[in-house]
């Protein structure tokens, strides 16, 4: 899984582990390092302090011989006395002249390479040429690591009388032991640092994303229709506070725009309707106008016809108030909103009585209950039964072998569907979004405003109304609305 795909939370809490187990390792490897390091001083700074005390106590031993204090006399003065020294020190000693060759050892069984019979002529160079005057020679063999030594002893009068040499073993053991014990020490802090930290990223991410995700759920929550909610937060980060801001000023752009987009949709649905309205009057003036114009001119008194056609220009104009009647009676039904009626009534029987109105005998009803009690208005019920019922019928062509219009009332959960179905025409692709819209029609005659209606009537009683259609096969009409 890719970084990127991860969420913020997520994000943050895997950085915090690994910010954790990352200094982890780096305090383990600094304290190893600095280990290392001390160990090796402690070595220096052991050998060094050997050295001093090793050269005094031989010192001490030159104080109270007998022997001259001659180079020559070195294997004589130290005879018994080096080997006393050696075990008080714990360390082995050994004694070259001036010119590097061997003298005397406190240790006969010494490896050779520790013991070497005639020191090398670039020690003896660095040990006369150097201002302290001493040289440390260090090798690893067999996995342990030597030290050795070299620097002269001096006389009572302070000059050279030979060249010691401490051959020296760094034994680690006990500082190994010590380092062990103290990364075993921190390994269980670590552990309990990182179930500590696993537990604080855990709450650190979630309080951290707490904010983003209420605005992130507030963002996807708000629509366009219907008024949304502003964030109100306590105390928050400076960041979370612009954010917060940010979407609060365009909720309030939002709602602005909103109402506007509702004013200019509202007065442009008035305007169309207008026009509709215009138009629809128009269709019966212009007939009504032309049998007028027409009596005007054929006006006979004499004629022995006149009654005759005086009752034909009545009828015509009669048929014509009565189409403009209808027109006005459709819009008017179409822009009454639908009062909500808290009348609870029986679905069952009101659709069956709105089907009594119509005589075609290819209309069934189907209903497996006696009974359905919903919440609503009993005229309304009524007018959204027979305008898709009417559409139905309206949708078989004249010709059709077995025309049929099935009605079912059913109860699914908590909500109350009623079911028209037809084998008419159908819908079309192109015809379908436009359904719903008011003035659409396919039919020669009408306004298009009977589904709008009927949506408009049951959007009020918190329902819906959807359609399914296969084109020359029919049409089903699902409306549906809660019980209460």
């Amino acid at each position: 899984m890719k970084l990127k795909k991860l969420s913020l939370r997520v994000r943050i809490f895997i950085a915090m582990i690994v910010l954790i187990l990352l200094a982890s390792v780096l305090i383990a490897a600094v304290a190893i390092y600095q280990y290392s390091e001390e160990t090796q001083d402690y070595h220096k700074q052991r050998l060094e302090r050997k050295e001093q005390n090793i050269k005094t106590h031989l010192g001490f031993v030159l104080d109270e011989t007998t022997y001259p204090i001659e180079t020559e006399k070195v294997p004589l003065i130290f005879k018994e006395k080096i080997f006393e020294v050696a075990n008080i020190h714990n360390l082995p000693i050994i004694l070259y002249d001036l010119d590097g060759a061997l003298l005397i050892t406190s240790e006969a069984n010494l490896k050779p390479e520790l013991a070497e019979k005639c020191i090398d002529a670039e020690i003896l160079n660095t040990l006369s040429h150097t201002a302290e005057h001493r040289f440390v020679n260090k090798r690893q063999e067999d996995n342990e690591t030597f030290q050795s030594s070299y620097s002269y002893l001096l006389d009572n009068k302070s000059k050279n009388l030979a060249i010691v040499n401490l051959p020296y073993l760094e034994n680690d053991d006990f500082l190994a032991k010590e380092l062990n014990e103290f990364l075993e020490r921190l390994g269980y802090a670590y552990i309990l640092m990182l179930i500590i930290a696993v537990v604080l990223a855990y709450f650190l991410s979630k309080y951290i994303t707490k904010s983003i995700q209420s605005i992130g759920d507030r963002i996807k929550a708000t629509r366009l229709e219907r008024r949304n909610e502003k964030i109100e937060v306590g105390e928050t980060s400076e960041e979370i506070s612009a954010l917060i801001e940010s979407y609060n000023s365009m909720i309030d752009e939002l709602e602005e725009s909103a109402v506007k987009l509702a004013t200019s949709e509202r007065e442009q649905a008035w305007r169309e309707m207008a026009k509709q309205v215009a138009h629809e009057i128009k269709n019966p003036l212009t007939p009504m106008r032309l049998s007028v114009q027409s009596f005007q001119r054929k006006f006979d008194p004499e004629d022995p016809n006149i009654h005759q056609k005086v009752d034909e220009y009545s009828k015509t104009l009669i048929q014509q108030i009565d189409t403009m009647s209808s027109i006005a009676s459709a819009f008017s039904n179409f822009a009454k909103m639908p009062a909500q009626q808290n009348e609870m009534l029986n679905v069952v029987e009101i659709t069956r009585l709105a089907l009594d109105i119509f005589n075609e005998s290819f209309i069934s009803f189907n209903c497996d209950e006696k009974e359905i009690i919903a919440k609503f208005d009993r005229t309304q019920l009524i007018r959204v039964v027979t305008n898709l019922v009417k559409n139905g019928i309206q949708a078989i062509p004249n010709d059709h072998q077995s025309p049929r219009v099935d009605v079912s009332v059913l109860l699914d959960n908590e909500l109350v569907k009623i079911i028209v179905e037809d084998n008419g025409a159908g819908i079309t692709e192109e015809n379908k979004p436009k359904v719903f819209e008011p003035k659409f029609t396919t039919k020669t005659s009408g306004m298009g405003l009977g589904l709008a209606m009927v949506k408009n009537i049951v959007e009020t009683y918190d329902g819906s109304i959807t359609f399914t259609s296969e084109f020359g096969e029919g049409t089903t009409f699902t409306v549906s609305f809660p019980k209460e």
